[in-house]
């Protein structure tokens, strides 16, 4: 359990994360997860890098591990938990767009919460069939990612998702351009190998130098963007408003997924 790194391949690493049972990330798990990209990237030897889950895990990734946030708030441990989760997010988030070399996300299950940082940042998106998409952050009692998920679907789709924490599937995702294939479930690794091999097949100096010049030219700085949602994420916890959504969907009994961010 946690996060590890791999080498199938000339050129590729696999970073795999791992938190059963819904990959609901704990504070440390966001930090380990940015420390591997970065690690990775740093290699000289690797081209690109392949972020996923387990094969047989439920889904991608389901955000922050509300549970951390939830057991703070009932010792009255005050809002260590909530400020570690939102940098911990804020630096695996950046992690995955400031690697050295192309990441390609593969995601199956769900993505949420956190999830939607991650792949909004990586460079290509290979989805399974069953790989469903979104921000249920005002059902959570958190704010944030809006962000990534503008990397994903066009501004007035972003903010119907984000208003009413509805999904998207992986089909969806591909007719408007930001996944690069969907294929079945145990296609998907295989995929996003194949991806990233032809990736890795490049100079990989000149990958770097592209990788570099790609973000210089993006039009919104991701990293300053995400950090003013969180203001907001803030303000919703000091408020105690945040505690009172949280409370109420743990009450609710709805199955799953149980992140955010």
């Amino acid at each position: 359990m946690g996060v590890s790194t791999s080498r199938p391949e000339k050129g590729v690493a696999v970073v795999t994360v791992d938190f059963p049972p819904v990959n609901a990330l704990p504070v440390r798990g966001w930090y380990e997860l940015a420390d591997a990209l970065r690690a990775a990237g740093r290699q000289k030897e690797v081209s690109c890098v392949v972020l996923t889950a387990p094969a047989a895990s439920r889904g991608f990734n389901a955000g922050v591990d509300l549970k951390e946030l939830q057991r703070e708030s009932a010792d009255g441990g005050g809002h260590v938990a909530l400020i570690g989760a939102n940098s911990g997010c804020a630096e695996a988030f950046a992690a995955v767009y400031e690697c050295e070399v192309p990441v390609v996300a593969a995601v199956a299950g769900f993505c949420l919460g956190g999830g939607i940082g991650l792949v909004g940042n990586a460079d290509a998106v290979v989805a399974a069939e069953d790989a469903v998409f979104g921000l249920p952050e005002l059902d959570r009692g958190a704010l944030g990612a809006a962000t990534h998920l503008s990397r994903l679907v066009p501004q007035h789709l972003m903010r119907a998702l984000y208003y009413t924490s509805r999904t998207v599937t992986a089909q969806e995702l591909h007719h408007h351009g930001s996944v690069w294939k969907v294929v079945p479930r145990e296609r998907l690794h295989t995929a996003a190998r194949e991806l990233a091999r032809e990736i890795a097949l490049k100079d990989g100096g000149l990958l770097r130098l592209a990788k570099a010049a790609l973000n210089g030219i993006d039009p919104v700085d991701v990293r300053r963007s995400y950090r003013y949602e969180q203001g907001f994420t803030f303000e919703a916890g000091l408020s105690g408003t945040a505690e009172r959504v949280r409370s109420g969907f743990g009450r609710s009994g709805r199955e799953g997924e149980e992140g955010t961010r």
